[in-house]
């Protein structure tokens, strides 16, 4: 399949080298470690030692001097071979792209470096069980503590805390403004800091990244755990978000990629009453809506990733490429599995274990309806409603 997105001969190149390799893990192997609750290390390490994994990071600091247009094909490539990684956007992109941006000196050449080889993880930690991911009404405070603070919370719905060194707290630093907001600061905390226990969510997702709440109980932080300025943390939070919704649509569009072309594949091969059950209308018409949405959330992703990378606002399209993507890959994956017929619910045709991460991705890491909420205020100028 050609598609809509015509690549640069340097995305080409980077699409195959990824490629390449996702080929020789693929789908069962991700999922298999998924299921035995490992991890896939085997396949991060080898996206690190080829650079993959910070080909959006600065050169200065182990990167690749690239931007997210670059990092989206890597993403994109691995799910599409059935291996959406989630730590993919956690760790080199969330956390890296807020320490890139905000971090001193000494914590990038700490961070980066390890983060573009693959060699450390940073976990992110922002929602709560009350707050979600609101991040006005976070209640894990930073209380002060001579040059430093000491934690004292609750995060809900951590991935990733068993396979990282540390994790980006999110937390409240200092007294209420005159409306009522309380200042937020972003803090590096080791996952292995005293006071720092975890508890695991079992959940249906078939990914090694494992769901945790994290629960902090007077946790000693230094200064220079702090990113950046105190009480500018909502500042260095959205310096986050916009990659995070840029590499979650390249996740899902990923995923849409991979359960067409598995369907397509079959839809040529099964043939019922002497035809393959592609030349019906009825098998194909569904299959090519379901790639034309497909198509087109990869180019909002891509016009999304071009305008961060430019230095633009990135807000809106980036929250159009990850509801239309999380949209798309869904329809994708359900029609893929309906033309598979009972086949479609086998382990063997690497299906139906897809379905709830493509159904994670449409509520996290922003739900559809904020995603609407932000639209209708920011693009509609309509009356906020929260």
């Amino acid at each position: 399949m050609t598609g809509l997105i015509v690549d640069s001969t340097e995305h080409a190149a980077l699409r195959e080298s990824v490629g390449r390799i996702a080929r020789r893990y693929g789908h069962a192997y991700f999922a298999d470690r998924a299921r035995e609750g490992g991890h896939v290390g085997e396949l991060w390490d080898e996206l690190g030692r080829g650079g993959f994994l910070g080909v959006h990071l600065p050169e200065e600091y182990g990167g690749g001097g690239g931007g997210l247009a670059d990092y989206q094909v890597v993403l994109e490539e691995l799910a599409a071979h059935g291996m959406p990684l989630l730590m993919g956007v956690i760790s080199p992109a969330i956390t890296g792209s807020i320490v890139w941006k905000h971090g001193s000196p000494g914590m990038k050449a700490e961070w980066l470096p390890g983060m573009a080889d693959g060699s450390r993880k940073m976990v992110f930690a922002l929602t709560e069980p009350d707050a979600g991911s609101n991040s006005h009404k976070v209640s894990t405070t930073a209380h002060p503590d001579g040059d430093g603070r000491r934690l004292t919370g609750t995060k809900y719905y951590i991935s990733g805390v068993d396979e990282a060194e540390a994790v980006l707290v999110v937390a409240r630093d200092g007294d209420p403004d005159p409306s009522g907001r309380t200042p937020l600061s972003l803090f590096v905390v080791p996952t292995n800091a005293p006071g720092v226990t975890r508890q695991a969510i079992p959940t249906e997702l078939t990914v090694p990244e494992k769901q945790f709440t994290l629960f902090f109980d007077d946790v000693r932080v230094g200064p220079e755990t702090i990113v950046g300025e105190a009480g500018r943390g909502l500042r260095q939070v959205f310096a986050g978000l916009n990659p995070e919704r840029i590499l979650a649509a390249a996740l899902s569009n990923g995923i849409g990629r991979y359960a067409l072309d598995k369907a397509a594949a079959y839809a040529r091969e099964r043939t019922v009453w002497n035809a393959p059950i592609g030349s019906h209308q009825g098998v194909s018409h569904p299959l090519a809506e379901a790639y034309v949405a497909v198509e087109l959330a990869r180019l909002a992703a891509a016009r999304a990733a071009e305008l961060y990378d430019s230095g633009q606002d990135a807000a809106e399209t980036a929250n159009i490429a990850k509801f239309a993507a999380a949209d798309a890959s869904l329809k994708a994956l359900d029609q893929s599995i309906q033309t598979h017929g009972g086949n479609g619910l086998s382990r063997e045709y690497g299906l139906a274990d897809l379905w709830f991460v493509a159904r994670l991705l449409r509520t996290a890491p922003v739900s559809r309806e904020m995603v609407l909420n932000f639209i209708a205020q920011h693009s509609l100028r309509l009356p906020a409603s929260y």
